[in-house]
């Protein structure tokens, strides 16, 4: 799964790319200027606001042919500077930025309080940040971890869900408009789950092309993001104990980090996601492993389930005909659909249904 545009979510399309697939919203010049941009085509008018700005003074942002608006603020210190941009008198935060989709306003709708995604009174887990440094990617990073209530006192070590978001997201994304936190608490406090540790990393990583951050994620999950995890909390450290799950792009790295890797997990769950159909170089690579892999596959993965949101999910053609090479392959799955399309309506859904269906 994947586009031509790095901020285009849950991408299981081709779009018509743009100068803003590639655009660098911040550049940090050897002079100490800054350079900021923005991709506004249709825009009269760009300005720049914030305390990068230097007190007292308007500076000019031009406008590019290609529609790019950019302006360099000069002679930067080293510090943290808040910044954005006013489009047409409209104050707009930079939508390239890294953590872009964490500026987004969240409404929830719960017409009755008693939604499976609602808070309730029910004992509630910690839902923590957590950085480590990758050394696949050479930098540090960031994930989400959520403990079930009463893990502080428990010298009980749990099982591991690892469940990556969709691209364009961030890991914030499942414990905010993704509800994981209170889905998971009201399962808990109902007795339908087991106690279990659900670490949501950041599968998005700046790539020229999409698709190339696919095998990225899964060396950082595999000889980084599992690894701290292991060494910071108390988990069962076995395959049977460890599931791997994803929704769109985020189904795309299960994939890869799953199929290759498939004795280090007995859990494997594929959100609204699937393999190009027209890739026919891809399609004949995958189908030759599957058949490679198939009989130890089997008898290794306790589980691997497919589901998607219904025809109208955007991922459904890819799915459906990707799954015709685990048939030919006789790689053994489930699968499932409900309405909902490529949404978080759907996701929410999946997480409630999966979590209750692992460890067991």
């Amino acid at each position: 799964m994947g586009c031509l545009s790095l901020h285009a979510a849950h991408a299981q399309w081709r779009m018509t790319p743009t100068p803003n697939d590639t655009l660098q919203s911040v550049r940090v010049l050897a002079n100490g200027n800054v350079v900021l941009s923005i991709y506004a085509p249709q825009a009269k008018e760009v300005q720049i606001g914030g305390d990068i700005v230097p007190w007292g003074k308007k500076l000019d942002v031009v406008k590019s042919e290609a529609g790019v608006w950019s302006v360099t603020v000069p002679g930067i210190t080293d510090g943290a500077y808040r910044y954005h941009f006013v489009v047409d008198g409209v104050k707009v935060f930079d939508p390239k930025a890294p953590e872009a989709s964490e500026t987004s306003a969240l409404l929830k709708v719960e017409q009755t309080g008693d939604e499976f995604f609602a808070m309730k009174n029910v004992p509630h887990g910690a839902m923590a940040q957590r950085y480590y440094f990758s050394k696949s990617l050479n930098t540090t990073r960031r994930l989400h971890v959520w403990t079930p209530a009463g893990y502080e006192k428990s010298t009980e070590a749990l099982p591991v869900l690892y469940l990556i978001h969709g691209g364009g997201d961030t890991d914030n994304s499942w414990p905010t408009v993704g509800c994981a936190g209170n889905i998971l608490d009201n399962l808990l406090a109902e007795g339908k789950i087991k106690p279990m540790i659900v670490v949501m990393p950041n599968g998005s990583i700046p790539t020229k092309n999409l698709m190339d951050e696919v095998p990225l994620f899964a060396d950082d999950l595999m000889n980084d993001i599992i690894p701290f995890i292991e060494s910071n909390y108390r988990v069962l450290a076995d395959k049977d104990h460890r599931a791997l799950a994803g929704l769109s792009m985020g189904g795309m790295e299960t994939l890869e980090a799953g199929l290759n890797h498939y004795d280090r997990f007995g859990y494997l769950w594929v959100l609204s996601s699937g393999w190009f159909a027209d890739d026919t170089k891809m399609y004949e690579e995958k189908g030759a492993y599957l058949k490679k892999i198939a009989a130890d596959f089997n008898k290794t993965v306790r589980a691997l389930h497919f589901t998607q949101g219904g025809p109208e999910d955007i991922a459904y053609n890819n799915c459906k005909a990707m799954l015709k090479l685990f048939d030919a392959a006789g790689i053994e799955y489930t699968y499932s659909e409900a309405p909902g399309g490529h949404t978080w309506h759907t996701w929410r859904n999946d997480l409630y249904n999966m979590a209750q269906r692992l460890f067991k």
